[in-house]
């Protein structure tokens, strides 16, 4: 079985789910998670983890990602982009600086509701399945956060920018709200993930390039190692005589450490054969590191 990632670049017209799926027939194993829905419009990067890196997923979630999107102005949707039934169509009467200081003005912390078509869960259903039968559900806005926006090009109707946002954040929305702002109405035309923390578009792949990897028989060149996500942690080794209390999960002193110099708040945790073992936080009152979350096969311990 792998462990890793894989940074998958999403093609149009597939959903992440298509993606996992495809992904299971190339590899030929079943233990594979996707990182966040991305739409099937949408392309771009898609982290897919694999094996004991499916435990990375709800982490890898909640990174910051940045996006190209591309607003049409003038017109309304159900589903708040150019897929949707049309709800209202607009004059566009707006200059491109007034288009600029609006798009502008999200920047930072404000509070977004979620499309109607999104996987969100209420009751335990998806928002989208609601939807589809015709059922509008109240929903909260949640606080997101804009890091940075710049407009690429003005050509109206369509306005293309770049965004780095928070997790939960959906363009789509933003697109309607800037429409909103500007009192014309938007929705979104086309939206590529450009990042997801560190994985970038231009290292992504498409499933067919991943096959010729599997087919070369050189699939191990393009899996990220589970750590390599948490190398802004630092790496400690536990002594070879302490390697028992690793194994069987109890928490650890940091004199059992090769390097026990610093204590560190949250530090990457290797065994005495420099394999790793998973993320560790330090608690104060009792002076010793509790596991976060473990990656390690134990059968292997």
């Amino acid at each position: 079985m792998i462990n890793g990632i894989i940074n998958v670049y999403k093609e149009k017209d597939f959903t992440s789910h298509d993606v996992v799926a495809k992904l299971r027939g190339i590899l030929k194993q079943k233990k594979i998670g996707h990182t966040g829905t991305l739409d099937p419009q949408a392309t771009g990067v898609l982290p897919v983890c694999l094996g004991k890196g499916t435990k990375l997923c709800d982490m890898l979630t909640d990174r910051d990602k940045e996006y190209e999107a591309v607003m049409l102005l003038g017109k309304t949707t159900d589903t708040e982009d150019t897929t949707g039934k049309i709800l209202t169509e607009n004059e566009v009467d707006v200059t491109d600086e007034e288009i600029t200081q609006t798009v502008m003005s999200f920047l930072g912390s404000y509070d977004q509701i979620p499309p109607m078509y999104s996987a969100l869960k209420v009751n335990g259903k998806k928002l989208y399945d609601y939807a589809r039968a015709g059922i509008e559900i109240e929903r909260k806005s949640r606080e997101v956060t804009i890091y940075e926006i710049k407009i690429v090009s003005i050509e109206q109707p369509r306005v293309t920018f770049r965004v780095r946002c928070s997790k939960g954040t959906y363009i789509r929305t933003l697109c309607k709200d800037i429409g909103e702002k500007l009192g014309c109405g938007a929705c979104m035309d086309e939206l590529k993930r450009t990042m997801v923390g560190r994985f970038e578009l231009k290292d992504a792949l498409t499933l067919s390039q991943i096959e010729e990897y599997v087919k070369n028989g050189s699939i191990n060149q393009i899996v990220h190692n589970i750590d390599e996500m948490f190398e802004h942690l630092n790496r400690y080794i536990v002594s070879e005589k302490y390697n028992k209390f690793l194994y069987n999960g109890n928490a650890l002193k940091k004199e059992w450490f090769t390097d026990d110099e610093s204590v560190d708040s949250q530090i990457r945790i290797y065994d005495c054969k420099g394999e790793f073992y998973g993320i560790y936080s330090y608690n104060k009152i009792r002076d010793e590191y509790k596991p976060d979350k473990i990656f390690y096969d134990n059968e292997a311990g």
